[in-house]
């Protein structure tokens, strides 16, 4: 009969890496450039992974523009790591919090402090995965690829017709039909044996970054190089909008201040009323005519 342990043992990210088999004994100049030496793997797995990343980004936007939710399941570091994707899209891209969700083994509380053996509650993800509806997307986040509460979730939402995706630092080929896309990111053994937030992590973070970056800029919620639709609620941020307004309409500051002013502080409407000379309420219903759509709408003005 067939164990947990006989997955384990086979897993890659479970696996001792030779080159720091006296970690302990290497001192901390050593052990520096051990680690920078393995984290040039990150960059070639993701590198071997891009076919699988472009689909899965395709599959993330496809479901935006739908209308549809994106979730986002993980245990441990892979969790928080969701919770950090699903976080940073809002004040970024101006995105409705509610329509890209992290669901954490453990719970919030498990953000902040770990919670050993959550992980291993399959019916937890099962749960989770009930609030999912058909035409949704739920993402799996697990450098193991054998999380029973991450594998409970892909489970529940295909039984329910919802898209999936697993993101997974692990070789094995268990997760075959597990997910609609499976990205493998292949960064070999930790140098600390099954510390899976070390090239795991990082390998992780760039590939989401990755997925939602080029689906939502290219769903429109960039303008060239530019945030439209960041949430401007800091000083900072504030700068940062009035800067984008003022390079993407070629203005000088203050004049970019007054526009952002009559545009009731949406870049967006603020750059397409500097590009077309429009009045706002003109400029609300180009964008409407648009779909949301900045450059479809300045194109539409030009002709």
């Amino acid at each position: 009969m067939r164990t947990p342990r006989d997955s384990w043992k086979k897993l890659s990210t479970e696996a001792v890496n030779p080159k720091s088999a006296r970690l302990d004994r290497a001192g901390i100049e050593r052990i520096v450039a051990l680690m920078q030496s393995e984290d040039r793997r990150v960059l070639k797995a993701l590198l071997k992974a891009r076919p699988a990343i472009i689909r899965a980004a395709e599959l993330f936007r496809a479901t935006w523009l739908a209308g549809r939710t994106s979730f986002l399941f993980g245990a441990g570091t892979s969790g928080r790591l969701a919770v950090l994707e699903a976080a940073e899209l809002p004040p970024t891209f101006g995105t409705d919090p509610r329509r890209v969700v992290a669901i954490v083994a453990g719970g919030r509380s498990a953000v902040f402090r770990a919670k050993e053996g959550t992980e291993d509650r399959r019916a937890d993800g099962v749960e989770g995965a009930r609030r999912v509806r058909s035409g949704d997307l739920v993402i799996g986040v697990s450098a193991s690829s054998v999380t029973p509460f991450v594998r409970g979730a892909l489970e529940e939402a295909r039984r329910r017709g919802a898209g999936t995706l697993l993101i997974t630092a692990s070789r094995s080929r268990e997760t075959d039909g597990l997910a609609d896309v499976v990205v493998r990111l292949d960064v070999g053994p930790e140098v600390v044996a099954g510390s899976t937030r070390l090239k795991a992590g990082t390998a992780t973070k760039l590939a989401l970054n990755q997925i939602t970056t080029s689906a939502l800029a290219s769903a429109g919620k960039v303008f060239g190089p530019w945030m439209i639709d960041l949430r401007a609620g800091s000083a900072k941020l504030r700068d940062r909008a009035l800067r984008i307004v003022a390079a993407a309409c070629g203005i000088p500051a203050e004049d970019a201040r007054r526009l952002l002013a009559r545009a009731r502080g949406e870049l967006r409407t603020a750059i397409l009323m500097g590009r077309t000379k429009e009045r706002y309420a003109e400029a609300r219903r180009r964008l409407d005519r648009a779909g949301g759509d900045l450059r479809k709408a300045i194109t539409s003005k030009k002709r």
